[in-house]
Parts: C-alpha cells; sequence; structure tokens
C-alpha cells in the first residue's frame, strides 16, 4: 500500500492498496482504512476482490464469521457468491445486484461459490465495503436486504452511465435503505467521455476500477486501482483516458471517530471488546447450515 499527496486542486490524496494472496489466485486489494485516511463519509472499509479465475472445482470459501456497528455492501461486477447468515439469508448475489447487509448488535455470514459455480468454474471481480452506523442505529437488530440489478437507478448521458447503489447522486436516489447521508455509484465512462463530480455529498472520493481518468484544466490524473479521496467542496470535472469505470463513494462524516477491530467497528473500544469475548465464546446465533468459523485473530 502507498499513499501519496496530489498537485491536482481539490484532491486530497491518493491511495494505492496493498494486494493480499487469500489463496488459490484469490487477490484483495483494501484501500480503507488506511493510517492516513480511515473513513470516507461513512465507509470505514473498501475492498476489490478479484479479478479471480477458478478452475473446475476451485471457488470462494469465506467461512462463516462476525460484525457488529455496521453494514457490509457486497457488489459484484462479475461472477456469483453465495450469501447466507444468521437471520436464515441464503441469497446468491450476481453482477448489478446489491447486497446489503446491517450487523447492528451482531450477525454472522459466510460467503461461498455454490456449488453449481464450482463445478465449473468461472470469474469473480467485485467490491465490498463496510458503511459505519450512527450511534444511534450501532445496535439495531441484525437484517438482510437484497436488490435485484433491474432496481438499481441508472441513467445515461455522452457516453457516461451511473448506476446509484446505495444513497443519492446526479439526480437519482436508490431503493437501499441507509442509516446516513451517502453516495455510493458505479460510473463506466467511454473513452473521452467527461463527468463532473459535484460537491453534493461532503466527503467523496473514486476508486478506479478499470481504465484511467484525467483532471480537466489541470495536469494530471489517477490510474487502474487507485482510490482518490477529494477535499469538501472540490468541483472536479474527470475525462476518461480509454473506456474507464469508476465506484463513487462518500456522504456525510461521522461526528465520533470509529474504532475498528477485525470484522467490528463501534463508536465505543468496549463494545469491540465485549463482541470479541462474544465470538470467543461462540455466543454469536450461528449460520445454518454452516459447522465451520474464523476463529478470533491473536
Amino acid at each position: 500500500m502507498s499513499v501519496r499527496s496530489s498537485d491536482i486542486e481539490g484532491v486530497d490524496l491518493v491511495i494505492l492498496p496493498a494486494v493480499r494472496d487469500l489463496g488459490e489466485g484469490f487477490q484483495v486489494r483494501r484501500a480503507l482504512p488506511v493510517a492516513q485516511r480511515r473513513m470516507v463519509g461513512p465507509f470505514i472499509f473498501f475492498d476489490q476482490m478479484g479479478e479471480a479465475v477458478f478452475r473446475s472445482g476451485e471457488g470462494l470459501d469465506v467461512r462463516p464469521h462476525p460484525h457488529i456497528g455496521l453494514a457490509t455492501v457486497t457488489y459484484l461486477l462479475e461472477g456469483e457468491i453465495l450469501h447466507r447468515d444468521s437471520v436464515g439469508s441464503v441469497q446468491a448475489i450476481r453482477p448489478g445486484e446489491v447486497n446489503w447487509m446491517t450487523a447492528g448488535s451482531g450477525i454472522v455470514h459466510s460467503e461461498r461459490t455454490s456449488p453449481e459455480v464450482r463445478a465449473t468454474g468461472g470469474t469473480l471481480f467485485g467490491l465490498q465495503t463496510w458503511v459505519a452506523l450512527p450511534t444511534q442505529a450501532e445496535e439495531i437488530d441484525p437484517s438482510f436486504a437484497h436488490h435485484k440489478a433491474q432496481d438499481i437507478p441508472k441513467a445515461e448521458d455522452s457516453g457516461v452511465s451511473i448506476s446509484v447503489i446505495a444513497g443519492s447522486s446526479d439526480g437519482l436516489v436508490s431503493p437501499v435503505k441507509t442509516f446516513s447521508d451517502m453516495v455510493y455509484a458505479d460510473i463506466a465512462m467511454r473513452d473521452g467521455a467527461r463527468y463532473q463530480l459535484k460537491a453534493e455529498h461532503v466527503e467523496r472520493a473514486i476508486y478506479v476500477v478499470a481504465g484511467a481518468v484525467e483532471v480537466i484544466g489541470q495536469t494530471g490524473g489517477f490510474a487502474t486501482n487507485e482510490l482518490v479521496v477529494f477535499k469538501p467542496g472540490a468541483e472536479i470535472v474527470l475525462q476518461a483516458v480509454g473506456d474507464t469505470r469508476l465506484m463513487l463513494l462518500g456522504g456525510e462524516p461521522m461526528p465520533e471517530a470509529r474504532h475498528i477491530y477485525w470484522n467490528f467497528v463501534s463508536s465505543s473500544p468496549e463494545r469491540i471488546e465485549q463482541a470479541k469475548a462474544d465470538w470467543q465464546a461462540q455466543r454469536f446465533a450461528r449460520v445454518p447450515e454452516e459447522s465451520e468459523f474464523i476463529p478470533l485473530p491473536a
């Protein structure tokens, strides 16, 4: 992982995520959190999963693990993941669909490749983010929501296509229930197309999934796999260099600091210690049809 400042006006910093290999050729790039930037709006975690190619018999196997104080948002560009959780949800997620899992007071889930996909092999490429919950919602009952691709609002104009996954942007409002002001959007740009990054949300960043962008009127731009954090109020016009895909994320920053340990997020360090003890003692609810689990890290 590397973090650098930028001479481009309106840019706070640029993060190039470290690559972690989880085995069987499956890699993740973690852009948040980093020491220099813990959050962007309510987003406290940002992972790019893959792009991975699984042969027949291979697949993703993330054993049951717990969360508190956050919502996980899974959004795929290619492939499929089978989600199971302790509130009884069993859901395959496919490209363009949105899995929003509210952990609240505590939830456990697994993420695996289904037997059908594992039998043939395939690709997996996507994003998983964590959204910190405001203090009044940190201990709400856990829940799960799945939204089909056709229910996610989209707009297209002058070579730019935008899908608003959660929150609002560019006049579009997602049906996904959120707990604070935020934006999370998938933006595809054809070569040479322009997109104006508006100042409607306090904190914003873009993650370049593919391609590259330049900033109109300034020298310099951003390449694939870079997370670019902008200064509040900056209005910037981006131009695609080749066909480009971006994720836009941000929103209102949390008024209180958030603490993070493993899969636990909370405004209270004591609450995280309680969650650690509860997981060690296996007091969390179990995922039906799952017997494995990931132990608490040392």
